[in-house]
């Protein structure tokens, strides 16, 4: 059995003390793809150290993530368009919008987002999708850059089943992590009405662990309770969902 973490932050300082002991025990657990977000130019050189160091297993993204589009913003869409020039990066991401935190960066975080989506365009690259309390803001950006090269994961979706199959029509998939175990998830409860070759796991480690590792810190090895999750919302063998999801993981990032 081969599975995808197609969202993990494995170059976060969370993992400063055991990074190779996470990564070989997700290695071991059949987890042979770990797909890389980007959050700003601060760490760029620890994303490609770990690629060099694990360059069958390790795929990067490039983009700005929207809590961290500050007043240096335009500085640092500029660090990713040099990078896409002299790297080879599977998606843009993650990007989109935020209003959790801070609401007065909006205007930034769309013209961000927007700028971003058009990289992806000019790249033929996917984008990756963080979108937290935002959905109307982010549905109205994807709704004005529609079109058949626009693709790719709206990632932790946390929605209503009416804007599972909203995000769908846009060409993305819904990455699919712990929230999935969680009792107030609530997404466990329409899950099965989303066909499957339409989702992705994810960790989004050291985030959101699931159950029962909900409150310490995640890690890619994790993915098994994913799994495990959605095969049984799914009424399905953990192998089958394990294959599906990775195709489907691989028909948006175009590796093998």
């Amino acid at each position: 059995m081969i599975l995808t973490d197609t969202h993990t932050h494995l170059y976060s300082e969370a993992f400063e003390a055991d990074r190779d002991a996470v990564i070989e025990r997700a290695l071991k657990a059949g987890i042979s793809r770990f797909f890389l977000p980007a959050i700003d130019a601060s760490y760029s050189e620890s994303m490609y150290a770990l690629q060099r160091q694990y360059p069958q297993h390790i795929h990067l993204m490039a983009g700005l993530h929207p809590t961290h589009v500050k007043e240096n913003y335009k500085e640092e869409l500029k660090h990713i368009s040099a990078a896409l020039k002299i790297r080879k990066f599977v998606a843009i991401g993650e990007i989109g919008i935020d209003l959790h935190w801070d609401k007065t960066t909006l205007k930034d975080q769309q013209d961000a987002f927007r700028f971003q989506i058009q990289l992806a365009k000019h790249y033929k690259l996917p984008i990756v999708i963080h979108c937290r309390e935002a959905f109307d803001e982010v549905f109205e950006i994807l709704e004005t850059e529609k079109s058949s090269d626009l693709f790719g994961i709206f990632h932790c979706f946390t929605g209503t089943l009416e804007q599972a199959n909203k995000a769908i029509s846009y060409n993305m998939k819904l990455g699919i992590g712990g929230v999935v175990t969680f009792k107030n998830g609530k997404i466990d409860q329409f899950l099965s009405q989303i066909d499957l070759s339409d989702i992705v796991l994810e960790t989004d480690a050291p985030y959101l662990s699931p159950v029962p590792y909900r409150g310490k810190r995640n890690e890619s090895v994790y993915l098994l309770k994913v799994l495990e999750k959605v095969a049984d919302i799914y009424a399905l063998e953990k192998e089958k969902v394990a294959e599906i999801t990775t195709k489907n993981a691989l028909d948006i990032f175009k590796t093998v």
